[in-house]
Formats: C-alpha cells, structure tokens, sequence
C-alpha cells in the first residue's frame, strides 16, 4: 500500500458525501462513485439534529443549512383525536445551549446539496454503477456498468440497504419488510381555518398503530412536509415506492384531528415507501472493505436519525483514520466498530419500537453527543469477538 492510501467511497448520499468531505478536509487521497447519471434534488424532508449539525460544523456547511431550515423551537407529540399535547420537547435556542448546535427541518434535497457541493472539485464521479467488487488482498478492484474498472486500496460502502458492498461481506440477503409504509408529500403550507390547530413547526401525531409527522422544510415555513407510518401487512420487495392519495391518505387517518385532514386536503402529491430493517450485522467489515449508513444498519424512520447514523458514521471513521493511519487500516476498521455498533443498534431499536419523543423525556443521549469529543472505546482482540 501507498504511504497515501486510495480510498474509494461507493454512494454519494448523505452519508458518502459526508465521509469524502471530512476525508478529504484530513488529507486523505478519497474518490467518491455514485450510480445517479447527475446530482438531483431528491427526496423530501429531515431533521438535521445538533450531533448532526456539529459534523457539518466541521465540513463547512452548518452556517448555510442553517439559513435555509426551518428552527422548531419544541418537538411537539400530539394525540391524533383530541391534539392535545402528549410529549413538549424542548429545542430552538435551548439545543443550541444544552446541545451545543442547532436543531432543524428541511427539504433533504437542499440539504444534500449543500454536502455535494461542499465536496473538493474533481473526486466526486456520477454514472458508476457499482457491478462487482475484488478484494484481491493488496488492492480492490471495482467494475462498473459502463465497462470501467478502477483501483482503491481502501473501499467505504456508503451504498444504501442494498449496499453492493455488504454483499460482498455478507452475500446476497434482502432487507426485512417493516410492516409498515410512510407516507409522504411536500406541498405548500395550507391557512389554518377554523376547527384546527396552527401549525406546529415539529409535531408527531400518535394513535395505537399508526403516526403522522409533519414539519416544515424551509426557512419561511411556506412548504410543509408530512410522512406516516401506516401498518399494511404485506408488501412487494420490488417495490420501492408506488404513487399514493388524497383518497388512501383519507382512508387511512379516518377520524383524525382537522388539522391533519387539512394536510391531506392540501396534498398535491404523495408516494408510499415500504419500510425496511436488517439484524444488526455481525461484522462491518473485512479486509479492505467496510461499511457506513444504510448499507451497514438502515432502520425505520422513526427517531429521525437515520441519516443522521450515517454522518456519524462518516465523522468517527475519519477520526479513526486519523487516530491510526488508514495505512493501518484493519485497527482503524475495528476501532471504528467499537465506537460505533452500540449506539447506531440502540438507535436502530428505538426506532424499530416507535417511542421516540412520545412522551416526555430527555434526548441529550441523542442530540448531545459529539463524536470528535466522546472517548473512544478500545476494539475487543479478534479471538473475542461473537
């Protein structure tokens, strides 16, 4: 291996963004491959919580997020009948001081614009999709679709829940049906009329087995965002997402407060996304391949912290890099699953069981960790890992 290792990171969403960004702000020799023919603005809305905010603090891009989302000042929780009020959660200036960084919403397109953007000219390469990857021991091999083959001596997976990468891991395994489906739409800001409530800027709605979350993505709070979490029994794999409606979103929240019928009345358009899990992974890497985000532990959308395990990812992989060398790169490998697995499976529970801010409670576990600060736990020895 070069004294400069190579290190590609297959995806450029969130997550790979991010881990290209904070790589290369180190000095590491980093190439980022994405699937997509160009960059478009996908997606709909995210909380960018203060652990998240304290990352882009470093990438660059804290300031500039900041002006374009929406700052909630609680997180409200609501019953889905009555709306009164379950769970006030408080964030605006009181995260800035207890958390040591903002809290806000905003539309995930602009968001990762911002990340792409952020990236150094040239290491960022659209139209690769990845077909088969070669660990040969001393260097990977990466072919892609368009008949090019490329060298790393390093590769980062940041390639989603169907990640290319975990497969060569792990072998071919699909994710786990959720149950559920989530809803969701991005439309302008209805008025309030009479019979509702305003709206919130953060606000969950709860019933026994289904929610909706709604928040706006901007920072003139003129375009909403709702997503659901619906339980329908069984759903095809191959599909990712279908259209959806005013008509099934009606079905679906019957007898729901006006002011959630009032989003579905203002709905322009909606799509439906199944919902998908895995296991927690019993390794994250092996060799000279490892794993971040999605492709290493996707969960439910239920904490709104799935992007932000991702970037957390990308930040403690770095400073592992930086802790040890990437030369030394099975120490840094290990080093960065000790610091990682626990917290990214507690977050993948609490999602999984929907509890998250329904009631109140103290999310400083959460919002207050920084992950160039914690103290890092030392890798078990090999013989004794399960």
């Amino acid at each position: 291996m070069s004294a400069q290792p190579r290190i590609a990171v297959i995806g450029a969403g969130l997550g790979g963004a991010a881990a290209a960004s904070l790589l290369a702000k180190e000095g590491f020799n980093v190439r980022v491959y994405d699937q997509s023919p160009v960059f478009s603005r996908l997606g709909a809305g995210i909380h960018v919580g203060p652990n998240v905010m304290k990352i882009l603090r470093r990438i660059g891009v804290e300031d500039a997020l900041n002006e374009q989302g929406s700052h909630p000042e609680y997180w409200h929780s609501r019953h889905w009948q009555t709306g009164d009020v379950l769970a006030q959660i408080p964030l605006g200036d009181y995260a800035v001081k207890e958390y040591g960084a903002s809290y806000l919403t905003v539309h995930r397109g602009d968001f990762h614009a911002l990340l792409i953007d952020a990236l150094p000219d040239g290491i960022l390469t659209f139209d690769k999709h990845l077909t088969q990857v070669e660990d040969l021991g001393h260097v990977v091999r990466m072919h892609f679709a368009d008949g090019t083959v490329e060298e790393a001596d390093l590769v980062i997976g940041a390639d989603g829940v169907n990640s290319r990468i975990r497969e060569e891991l792990l072998g071919v395994e699909p994710p786990k049906y959720a149950g559920y489906l989530a809803h969701r739409a991005v439309f302008p800001t209805p008025d309030v009329k009479a019979g509702m409530l305003p709206f919130d800027p953060c606000v969950k709605w709860w019933s026994d087995d289904r929610h909706m979350m709604t928040y706006f993505v901007t920072s003139k709070q003129d375009e909403l965002y709702y997503v659901t979490g619906v339980p329908v029994e069984q759903w095809n794999l191959e599909d990712r997402w279908l259209p959806s409606s005013k008509e099934e979103m009606r079905e679906a929240f019957d007898g729901w407060h006006p002011t959630v019928q009032a989003l579905i009345d203002s709905t322009v358009e909606v799509t439906k996304w199944s919902l998908l899990e895995r296991d927690p992974l019993p390794l994250w890497s092996r060799g000279r391949l490892v794993l971040l985000g999605d492709a290493c532990h996707p969960m439910k959308p239920h904490m709104a912290q799935g992007a932000a395990m991702a970037i957390e990812d990308a930040a403690m992989l770095t400073r592992c890099f930086k802790e040890v060398g990437a030369s030394n790169y099975q120490l840094a490998f290990d080093l960065y699953e000790a610091n990682r697995a626990e917290r990214a499976s507690k977050v993948q529970r609490i999602s999984h069981d929907n509890t998250w801010l329904r009631t109140n409670e103290d999310p400083s576990w959460c919002f207050g960790y920084d992950v160039f600060n914690v103290p890092l736990v030392d890798p078990l020895p090999t013989a004794q890992k399960t």
